[in-house]
């Protein structure tokens, strides 16, 4: 099925993958009512995951990339939500991010703008929303970055 905001992908040169499995022993996303709460989507693309830590062998750029990817699969995640229909979107409630980065680094907000940036892309107002952009030691596998969805359906 290919809607609006398919075509929108389209025409930003990104096609969705399939969405990724859990990695442990939870579930992808959940829905509740007109809700959907996506599990953290770590940092991969279709070469492999995408692994760094911020301030030490990852540029912010390299950061903005990694967390473009989350969105990516956060994306892919909230059409098999939506069985297949993006458009079913009515709203991004909010995004919470995690970068994996040295003490001293201070650019999370900047990081997780490419998340937030090409939500906006795709999704235009509906994209708005809320946001949480933290530091962490450590993140899974040791990828750069990874981020947790909530979205309003119909």
């Amino acid at each position: 099925m290919s809607g609006t905001y398919e075509t929108r992908l389209a025409e930003l040169g990104v096609t969705l993958p399939d969405a990724p499995a859990p990695a442990a022993n939870y579930v992808p996303y959940v829905t509740v009512g007109d809700m959907v709460y996506v599990s953290g989507q770590i940092s991969q693309d279709a070469d492999g995951r995408i692994n760094g830590k911020l301030g030490d062998d990852f540029t912010v750029e390299q950061g903005q990339a990694a967390a473009k990817s989350c969105a990516i699969n956060l994306m892919a995640q909230l059409k098999a939500a939506c069985d297949g229909d993006l458009d079913r979107l009515v709203q991004v409630v909010k995004l919470g991010g995690f970068v994996n980065c040295t003490p001293d680094f201070a650019d999370h907000p900047k990081v997780i703008n490419g998340a937030s940036d090409f939500i906006g892309e795709v999704f235009g107002n509906a994209g708005k929303h809320a946001r949480a952009a933290v530091g962490s030691s450590s993140l899974p596998l040791g990828v750069a970055v990874e981020i947790e969805g909530i979205f309003q359906i119909k």
